[in-house]
Formats: C-alpha cells, structure tokens, sequence
C-alpha cells in the first residue's frame, strides 16, 4: 500500500503533526500508568483500523515490558482475565469514545463512573487526552493510508 499524502513532509501537514506530537509529550509525564495509556492507544488503534499506529503501540508496549499475552488479548479484552478492574474501566471508556456516532448519548455515564471509581481527576484527565490524542493520529493515518510494519520501538523518542 501506498501513502497518499507524505503528510510530514507536507508544510501544512508536518505543522500539524508537531503539534499534536508536542502534545503527545506532555503525557509522558501523566499521572497515568504507561501500560494503561498503551493499553487505550493499542485498543483505539484496533477499533479506529489503524495498522500504523497498532504497529508503533505494540511496539512499544512490548518494549516498556507488557507481556504478549496481554497486547494478544487487548481486542478481547472483555473476556481475558489479564486486565485489571482499572484497566478494563480505561477500555470501556475507550470503545465508547471511538464508537461516540454508534450511540445518541456518546459514552455513557456508566462508563465515566466506573473510569472515575478507579483514576483520580488528574488521571481522568489524562486519559480523555490519551484516547483523543489517538483518535487524532488514527484518523490522520487512516486517511492518508500510512502503512505499517517497519516501525522500530523507541523510533520516534
């Protein structure tokens, strides 16, 4: 598959994409667990079909230590017994964050409730940025068919 767009090299393109990967680096210090913030990248990445960023994310979970089983089981989360209680809350708000158009209310007050029994506001916070900072490269991605599969974990460090 072919790029559509070399959209780093593109001015208006590569201008938008530092910025929103300048806001990605503020996330590196969020009081949110790396593994969960992987975790919800990895999980967006498969609901939004984004191979570019599932290849970046697997990656480099992997390298950050989580285990294949768990990157393995992330789609099927729901049924997998390696995920946390956190976990699981940080995914479901995931999913109903992707899906918002598959529903009139968008994500539930259920889904915040149960994400807010387990992260503070701080990591609340931090995970609403997480999942729409993903949804952003997911949707740029898709759109220009970037393709996946040489991404070298630590590549863009």
């Amino acid at each position: 598959m072919d790029t559509r767009l070399d959209y780093f090299r593109n001015p208006v393109g590569g201008k938008f994409m530092r910025t929103i990967i300048s806001a990605g680096r503020a996330l590196a210090d969020a009081p949110l667990s790396l593994t969960t913030q992987e975790l919800v990248r990895m999980r967006a990445s498969q609901i939004n079909g984004c191979a570019v960023c599932l290849d970046i994310h697997t990656k480099e979970a992997a390298a950050a230590g989580e285990s294949d089983v768990r990157i393995n089981l992330v789609a099927a989360w729901r049924e997998a017994t390696v995920f946390s209680e956190a976990e699981r809350a940080a995914l479901e708000l995931t999913e109903q964050a992707c899906r918002m158009a598959d529903s009139a209310g968008g994500v539930t007050d259920e889904a915040w409730s149960n994400a807010a029994r387990h992260y503070d506001e701080d990591q609340l916070a931090a995970l609403v940025a997480v999942i729409a900072l993903i949804n952003a490269f997911n949707r740029v991605n898709v759109l220009v068919q970037n393709p996946a599969g040489d991404y070298q974990a630590g590549q863009f460090a």
